[in-house]
């Protein structure tokens, strides 16, 4: 499992990079002029946002192998945060595995922070702790039942964490696991069909609360 650890050192030189932007454009407005203040601040405020920036994201693990495309193994990269322990979507996988020489499953695991805020402070690193808590509880529950797979916590946005990971794991299927329409805020923003749009493989959306459904896009 994978999980990102940048986040607070980022966010602590950003938010010194944004506080000596504004003591910058106060001494040199003083020394200089106020024009050289402001394009002090401005250069300063930037490289401050940038770290901030790279807090908010995940990062891309290392350790997993790029896809090989002449080889034989059946790659599934699933999506899920809060229901990648239930059992419907862990009953998915272990259906799609059956009946396969080879298959390659990486589960991908968004830190989802409750507000914005959150990703400009180091609160971020609570919610991604919290994410590669269920990642870990899946990947042994799946071992349990025969499926070896690798996770990584992803980016806090589901498309972005689907889009990455395909940057480095060649999926020929996506599995994306959410809670009940009626509860689901992915569901609600078309998270799922943004995927679809975006990925280009075929992927299945698998409603993983107590009673599980699920429906499927060529």
């Amino acid at each position: 499992m994978h999980s990102p650890v940048r986040s607070e050192n980022d966010v602590f030189w950003g938010t010194v990079m944004i506080g000596l932007a504004i003591l910058a454009a106060i001494a040199v407005g003083v020394v200089a002029s106020a024009a050289a203040g402001l394009a002090t601040a401005v250069v300063l405020a930037a490289l401050g946002l940038i770290l901030l920036l790279r807090a908010a994201r995940g990062s891309l693990p290392g350790d997993i192998e790029l896809a090989r495309p002449d080889d034989r193994a059946h790659r599934i990269l699933v999506v899920a945060n809060e229901t990648i322990e239930r059992r419907a979507l862990l009953d998915e996988i272990v259906d799609r595995c059956e009946g396969r020489d080879r298959a390659e499953i990486l589960l991908v695991c968004p830190a989802l922070a409750q507000t914005r805020l959150q990703y400009l402070a180091s609160d971020i690193d609570e919610a991604r702790g919290e994410a590669g808590r269920r990642l870990e509880r899946s990947l042994v529950a799946l071992r349990r039942r025969g499926v070896d797979a690798s996770g990584v916590v992803g980016d806090d946005d589901p498309v972005e964490a689907a889009v990455d990971a395909l940057a480095f794991f060649g999926a020929d299927e996506v599995i994306v696991s959410t809670h009940a329409p009626q509860r689901s805020r992915w569901l609600e923003r078309g998270a799922v069909e943004q995927i679809r749009a975006e990925v280009g493989v075929p992927v299945t959306h698998v409603s993983a609360d107590d009673t599980a459904s699920r429906t499927a896009a060529a």
